[in-house]
């Protein structure tokens, strides 16, 4: 049986595409692939490459549901697929982020290596996926993408997901939310209270969506502090599920 139609059958055995509640909570952790399955929540966030199978067989066990992160619109250069980009596909570095750097969306021989990602989560058993890096539009990317570029690779990036099964979630591109929330089962924003946006998820809001919240902290120490000024924040709309976590996202957290 080809690899594809084994993905088409798990797809169809799992049914409905799952879509979490907007009362849901929720926990982030890429630091490490040894997820600490003893948080509270509702729904895990981890690497689609990195986190332990143990890890998700066991929240599944517990009932919990798992999201599956991974870089939709940047190579990485310490993926186990990282020869699989040929280097005209590669644009700048991204600031701030070592090792990775934006990619030709446009290109379909970047489709077929997220396509194949979106299957490894669904035969990994993810619940969901979280493409990151789907707004190369407004950086510098080097490689001359528009937001109709961006907007045509997010639905097909949603498109790929349900066809396997998979919810997806909007990563911030908060200047398409319009023009995608009908795409997306939920969204996950980073610091929109820090950066006086969070009105603009009021689109899922409305669609009974739910919006994943983070922001962040440099060290722990100023978390206290930091929840205070967030959870109190007239830019924080209620409906936000929000943690405070620091930068490497390891499984420190605080929540409103």
């Amino acid at each position: 049986m080809q690899i594809w139609t084994v993905v088409l059958w798990f797809a169809v055995a799992r049914g409905a595409v799952w879509k979490p509640g907007v009362h849901d909570t929720w926990q982030w952790e890429l630091s490490s692939g040894h997820i600490d399955t003893s948080v509270n929540a509702h729904v895990f966030d981890i690497d689609l490459f990195d986190a332990d199978q143990s890890a998700i067989t066991q929240l599944h066990s517990m009932g919990r549901k798992v999201i599956c992160y991974f870089s939709a619109g940047s190579y990485e250069n310490w993926r186990p697929d990282r020869h699989d980009f040929p280097s005209d596909v590669l644009g700048n570095n991204l600031e701030h982020w070592e090792g990775e750097k934006w990619l030709d969306i446009r290109d379909d021989r970047v489709k077929a290596i997220m396509g194949r990602r979106l299957d490894k989560a669904v035969t990994r058993g993810c619940d969901g996926v979280e493409p990151d890096n789907v707004d190369g539009y407004t950086n510098h990317n080097g490689l001359g993408l528009t937001a109709a570029d961006q907007l045509s690779y997010n639905k097909w990036l949603a498109s790929e997901a349900h066809s396997r099964g998979l919810s997806v979630g909007l990563k911030n591109d908060v200047d398409q939310i319009h023009s995608l929330v009908s795409h997306f089962d939920w969204a996950l924003n980073e610091e929109c209270v820090q950066y006086n946006e969070c009105n603009k998820y009021q689109p899922f809001f409305d669609a009974g969506k739910a919006v994943f919240h983070v922001e962040y902290v440099d060290n722990h120490s100023q978390g206290s502090h930091k929840r205070n000024q967030v959870c109190h924040s007239s830019h924080r709309p209620r409906q936000l599920i929000t943690l405070i976590k620091d930068w490497d996202l390891t499984k420190w957290r605080l929540t409103c």
